[in-house]
């Protein structure tokens, strides 16, 4: 793989004269180094092992918050989840609810007229399917999808997911079958905008890693005994399985005759760490301000138009829409605060990455504010935490030396109260759009 002294050197990359077609691969709850080409000694993952060294990789790619519907909706938007409005994955509990009664709340009429509101609050900002569509392009939905109706809502011109609550609508439904119960609707699509001739615009998004993990036995076979709890073998066979997938994915792309003029985007949502002792992640990962929690590969996969390589400069989800658009030859809009991730010199210059984590279910979904938990940032080698203490009351400032402490576990934040200041400052800044 080239340096990142030899991706410097390589100019920005000019809008192809062919508009070219777009696939978003996105992974669902996996960790950030549960993958062959990050190093992981047991997980294995062919498919994309072959797609990074064909790519560009972010190794340090990150999603600004760790919650899989923000996360999603910052993908598609290219915005912030403070910008966009989609914080959390579902508005408030009805009065007395918990959480595990999510199900139950869903019958509730207030409630369901709240994440109705969400999906509006939504389509108020840019979005990636409509702005290609008004270009010509065909695009699909597949897989996770928070946002109501995909045709209707999301603006997509083919989608799997009706977004009917009432009909297991809430994040996906019919969309959700992609990848466990094979590839045929993308497939079709595929074959159908090749027939047409028309660019496309594919968004896959399986629940793949994700609960429930109940992997095929041939490849849970692979890896017992290879780690004591049953719980993370199923999760590793898992990542194998969500990885002939994509496997599936770009195999047929790459038969069809796409793949010159095809850019592949690969992320997840979210980091994971597994439970050992249960179905269930662990503190850190999902949902989690720390790297475990933030942290993805990003690849762009786009022969005879961006060399494969590895850069090692943090990078971020909102770039992915800029990118996009920049290939394309459209402007991003205004308000989209993402550096190009074809462009070298854009992401070096850039100071620092930024985050936000969320409440699960909000308290107040028109405010921001009010269901933050905390706001995160990486300058260099070094990453803030700066906890919401309405939300988190026992939660203190946490400052990383990420070069010496990957893993978060050394607070260096009392002994460095200048650099904590300035950093806030920072971090103060970009929450108020500055």
């Amino acid at each position: 793989m080239r340096t990142l002294l030899t991706l410097l050197a390589i100019a920005a990359v000019a809008p192809a004269a062919e508009p070219p077609n777009v696939v978003f691969i996105l992974g669902d709850d996996q960790g950030m180094a549960d993958y062959g080409f990050m190093g992981h000694p047991h997980i294995r993952t062919p498919h994309l092992d072959k797609l990074a060294a064909e790519s560009l990789v972010f190794p340090r790619g990150h999603v600004p918050s760790s919650l899989c519907r923000a996360s999603l909706a910052t993908i598609i938007t290219g915005l912030y989840p403070h910008q966009h409005m989609i914080t959390s994955n579902d508005p408030p509990l009805p009065a007395g609810a918990k959480l595990a009664t999510q199900a139950t709340a869903s019958k509730n009429e207030a409630y369901l007229k709240e994440r109705a509101e969400m999906v509006k609050l939504f389509e108020q900002s840019p979005n990636l399917a409509k702005m290609l569509g008004e270009k010509g392009y065909q695009t699909m939905q597949s897989g996770k999808w928070w946002e109501g109706n995909a045709c209707r809502c999301g603006g997509f011109s083919e989608g799997m997911t009706i977004g009917d609550p009432n009909k297991g609508g809430r994040h996906g439904d019919a969309g959700l079958t992609i990848g466990r119960q094979g590839l045929q609707p993308v497939l079709e699509f595929l074959d159908g905008a090749k027939k047409s001739g028309k660019p496309f615009y594919l968004w896959y998004a399986p629940m793949m890693p994700h609960q429930p993990h109940n992997p095929p036995a041939r490849l849970l076979e692979k890896y017992k005994g290879k780690h004591e709890s049953p719980f993370v073998t199923k999760y590793w066979a898992m990542c194998e399985w969500f990885d002939e997938t994509v496997g599936d994915l770009v195999t047929h792309l790459d038969k069809q005759g796409l793949k010159e003029n095809t850019i592949v985007i690969y992320l997840h949502d979210n980091g994971w760490i597994q439970e050992l002792n249960k179905e269930a992640y662990a503190a850190k990962s999902k949902q989690s301000p720390n790297q475990t929690g933030v942290r993805t590969p990003i690849m762009i996969r786009w022969p005879g138009k961006v060399a494969p390589g590895k850069n090692d400069t943090p990078v971020s989800s909102i770039d992915l829409a800029p990118t996009v658009l920049t290939a394309l030859g459209m402007k991003p809009t205004k308000d989209m605060p993402g550096v190009n991730l074809l462009d070298p010199a854009a992401v070096k210059a850039r100071p620092a990455v930024f985050g936000e984590i969320f409440e699960h279910n909000a308290v107040d979904i028109r405010s921001p504010a009010k269901n933050l938990k905390y706001r995160w940032m990486m300058d260099g080698r070094w990453k803030l935490i700066v906890p919401n203490t309405e939300r988190v009351p026992n939660a203190v400032v946490e400052l990383f030396d990420l070069d010496a402490d990957p893993l978060e576990e050394k607070n260096l934040a009392a002994g460095n109260a200048e650099r904590v200041a300035a950093m806030t400052k920072s971090l103060d800044a970009y929450w108020n759009g500055k």
